[in-house]
């Protein structure tokens, strides 16, 4: 199915019937990579997943967006629905949206449930040799703009500056690039005592990408909150051990285990 929104032709599914919960997606990923978690609810909910702009088959944002333009967008999305309660779930960067969402004091909606999978939202602690990465990588930008340095250089540091950063970095457009640097410096920690929901929160032991240590902070910091921890899983905990997060998945929203 697909939508406009703000001018963007926006790609998702509606799964299932009864009470809505939306999923909200990793950054660069697709809804498609979402289906299990769609499958294990719909027998019981209405599940919604779409492609963020930006994300799968969904138009880029016209300029670059920060965390919180993205839950604008998500009311945006929601508002034809109409929904009068709804329950999130967001994966990553999901999990970003999910946590900025939830801290607002005012909503067109009741948020009753919410699940944040491997979530993104802690800024990490960056140790001394990753500071000195980070100015030496600023120096040597600045360095690129010379223009004696564009003459000579010209594409091998072009080259050089697309080498630097993630995997995702790497790999998104240039404006995309620019949303996840706003996201990636952002620190939502003050926000997590406003998140008052019920909250389930399931996280790979093997994670990287959004260390354990992230997810028991935020068990600790949000009032209503508990950690489920999936054993051999990393970032996609959900894929990696399919099985176990079903069966919590299912218990956390009281669909019948088969």
């Amino acid at each position: 199915m697909e939508t406009i929104v703000d001018g963007l032709h926006i790609k998702y599914e509606v799964t299932g019937q009864g009470e809505p919960v939306v999923v909200l997606q990793g950054w660069g990923t697709k809804l498609e990579v979402y289906r299990s978690i769609v499958d294990c609810l719909s027998s019981r909910y209405q599940v919604i997943c779409l492609d963020l702009p930006g994300f799968g088959a969904s138009e880029e944002p016209k300029e670059a967006w920060a965390v919180e333009d993205y839950v604008e967008f998500l009311l945006r999305f929601l508002e034809p629905f109409g929904f009068s309660k709804v329950s999130f779930v967001g994966h990553s960067y999901g999990g970003r949206m999910i946590i900025r969402l939830a801290s607002r004091e005012v909503l067109p909606f009741t948020v009753t449930k919410l699940v944040l999978i491997d979530s993104a939202g802690i800024l990490p602690v960056k140790t001394a040799a990753q500071k000195r990465k980070i100015w030496l990588y600023k120096r040597l930008k600045k360095a690129a703009e010379w223009k004696i340095s564009k003459f000579f250089f010209g594409t091998m540091l072009e080259e050089w500056k697309n080498r630097q950063g993630s995997a995702d970095y790497q790999a998104a457009s240039p404006r995309m690039r620019e949303c996840l640097v706003k996201a990636v410096n952002e620190d939502l920690t003050p926000l997590l005592s406003k998140v008052r929901q019920e909250t389930l929160l399931v996280w790979g032991d093997n994670d990287t990408a959004t260390p354990l240590s992230d997810g028991k902070t935020m068990e600790r910091m949000m009032p209503n909150a508990g950690l489920v921890v999936l054993q051999g899983a990393g970032h996609f905990s959900f894929l990696d051990q399919p099985y176990v997060f079903a069966r919590v998945m299912k218990s956390f929203y009281g669909i019948e285990i088969e």
